[in-house]
């Protein structure tokens, strides 16, 4: 088991790679072509480093076309990149590099679910309006909290059945409190954008909260960003 784990944590740890979990991040899938730019990085390179990381099963490949595209394996890669990103102190972070964070920081995406500010204030407000109440490895759903979930056509007895974690506390980096992940974490995500709440934006995790998602926000989850 410990050299099992010393194996994994060397495979992220390596700064090519690590460069390449954090692009993943967004939840979008990429091509080596598109990872080697983002890593600032040669083709030959960025396949060696795919083919190790999609062979400890960290990574998944898909052929589409002639193309092939990476991602993470499964949603708990993403849990782990960031947790590990929530070791960051405010010490390592530059002031120059302050103002490009300030919209990734208000709200992102972590692979398939809302972060940031914006994150953070949901699950607060979930909890407060006891929709949820915390437990010590995931949220529970109140009964209240299935009535409010079904007036958004979020089905929690399907997601429950999912085959993976239905609500995990997912520390949040910049915040430094738990936003939600899991299988309802994206159904949230998949709602807000259906209803355009949000709008995700391109080459960036950073969400935009539109003005019909700000009057949502408040009046139906007491959220005012």
């Amino acid at each position: 088991m410990e050299n099992r784990f010393s194996h994994i944590a060397s495979l992220i740890g390596d700064p090519v790679r690590s460069r390449i979990m954090w692009a993943l991040l967004d939840g979008r899938a990429y091509t080596a072509t598109e990872l080697a730019v983002y890593s600032d990085t040669s083709l030959p390179n960025i396949s060696m480093h795919l083919n190790k990381l999609v062979t400890a099963n960290i990574l998944s490949v898909k052929k589409q076309g002639r193309h092939r595209y990476f991602n993470y394996s499964r949603p708990e890669v993403s849990y782990a990149v960031e947790a590990l990103a929530g070791l960051m102190t405010t010490s390592t972070i530059k002031d120059q590099d302050l103002p490009e964070e300030v919209p990734v920081r208000f709200c992102r995406t972590c692979y398939d679910h809302l972060a940031g500010k914006v994150g953070v204030a949901i699950a607060e407000s979930l909890v407060r309006k006891k929709y949820m109440v915390v437990s010590k490895q995931d949220f529970k759903i109140t009964r209240k909290g299935n009535l409010f979930f079904r007036s958004l056509e979020i089905d929690i007895v399907r997601l429950q059945n999912e085959k993976r974690a239905f609500a995990r506390p997912c520390l949040d980096w910049s915040e430094r409190k738990d936003h939600i992940a899991g299988a309802l974490g994206s159904a949230m995500l998949n709602y807000f954008l259906a209803k355009d709440w949000v709008r995700k934006t391109k080459n960036s995790r950073a969400v935009i909260v539109t003005a019909k998602g700000r009057k949502g926000l408040l009046t139906g989850l007491g959220v005012d960003v």
